[in-house]
């Protein structure tokens, strides 16, 4: 019987600062990628899963932050293998369609939190050096109610295939009631 190699785990430094960033919107890839730079993180930047592993594998990322959909990949995915290179990985996910089956989910498969998109730097950095079995406080100002009607009306709209019938019809809710709700601007 051959007996496999396991590749050795780098052990955390104490004040190891690599941040994984993970996220196929190059624009908010920078811009989350200089924020946390000027906050004294060393970030590696990954548009796919691909490249996001193969960062982690060279580089021993402390923390990570996730985009949830990653064009043609889910994020989720990527955190056991994320967990596989450094155990103790302090990941974030992030989300545009945040929901709490999503934010289940996340938290299942290993993530430490999940943030809904437009996510504040302070949130985040909040959520990456929170103290192991804390929770980072609440953000000073989370989204309204309204809003969050709003993006999962959108969510599922998008699941539907922007199909208003069947979106009306998975939301309990009348077609033009729904008509009228996307015709609207969204709630801030």
């Amino acid at each position: 019987m051959v007996k496999m190699q396991q590749k050795p785990v780098q052990q955390p430094h104490q004040h190891d600062k690599g941040l994984l960033v993970v996220d196929d919107d190059r624009a908010f890839r920078s811009q989350l990628t200089r924020s946390m730079e000027r906050r004294g993180f060393e970030v590696f930047a990954a548009e796919g899963p691909d490249e996001a592993l193969q960062l982690a594998r060279k580089c021993f990322p402390a923390y990570a932050v996730l985009d949830m959909r990653l064009d043609g990949a889910n994020g989720l995915e990527l955190v056991p293998a994320l967990r596989e290179c450094r155990p103790d990985m302090r990941i974030v996910i992030l989300t545009g369609y945040g929901n709490i089956a999503s934010a289940v989910s996340a938290i299942k498969a290993g993530a430490l939190d999940y943030l809904a998109k437009p996510a504040d730097i302070d949130d985040i950095e909040s959520a990456l050096l929170a103290g192991e079995g804390e929770r980072p406080p609440p953000p000073e100002q989370p989204m309204s109610a309204d809003r969050v009607r709003w993006e999962h009306i959108l969510r599922v709209y998008e699941l539907c295939g922007r199909n208003v019938s069947e979106t009306a019809r998975r939301l309990n809710m009348h077609r033009r009631t729904l008509q009228r709700i996307l015709a609207k601007r969204s709630p801030l």
